[in-house]
């Protein structure tokens, strides 16, 4: 499934302009740059219009996260992360993620995950589950639903 060789080294690298944005919700788009399903890792640029909203979730792993334009924040906290700031969230963390609706532009983050997303309900309870290989099943799905392609993420 790896379309890409490694560099001398080892190292395995992927071209942002190979690597097109798929639509995955209405106001939402990502990027899958890469998988180790056997580490629970997974990395992703995600695109935001402004105002757009992640429904709450709860993370299994932790995250790193670096915005690169826009300005977005979590509703449960006052804090705003604006293009060049790093953000880490250690596991079980619980939040809703929401691009500032008064940006001019699109919102676009890096995040390195390990472990999975739940998805959580009013009450607490898991409504789905979303992790390195679904996220990659539904980014290649929407690829080819939009005539994007095969794009050559890295999966090791």
């Amino acid at each position: 499934m790896n379309d890409i060789a490694p560099a001398p080294g080892g190292i395995a690298y992927a071209h942002d302009a190979e690597i097109p944005w798929a639509q995955v919700l209405p106001d939402v788009e990502i990027k899958v740059l890469r998988v180790v399903e056997s580490e629970g890792l997974w990395v992703i640029r995600s695109r935001f219009a402004p105002g757009a909203t992640i429904e709450k979730h709860r993370h299994t792993g932790d995250v790193h996260g670096f915005t690169q334009t826009g300005c977005w924040h979590y509703e449960e906290y006052c804090v705003d992360y604006p293009a060049g700031t790093y953000i880490y969230e250690p596991a079980n963390s619980v939040h809703t993620l929401r691009a500032n609706a008064d940006n001019q532009g699109p919102t676009e983050v890096l995040f390195v995950m390990r472990g999975a997303n739940l998805v959580v309900g009013p009450g607490g309870e898991v409504l789905r589950v979303d992790d390195g290989p679904t996220t990659l099943a539904y980014y290649l799905m929407f690829c080819e639903a939009q005539g994007l392609g095969r794009p050559p993420v890295l999966l090791a």
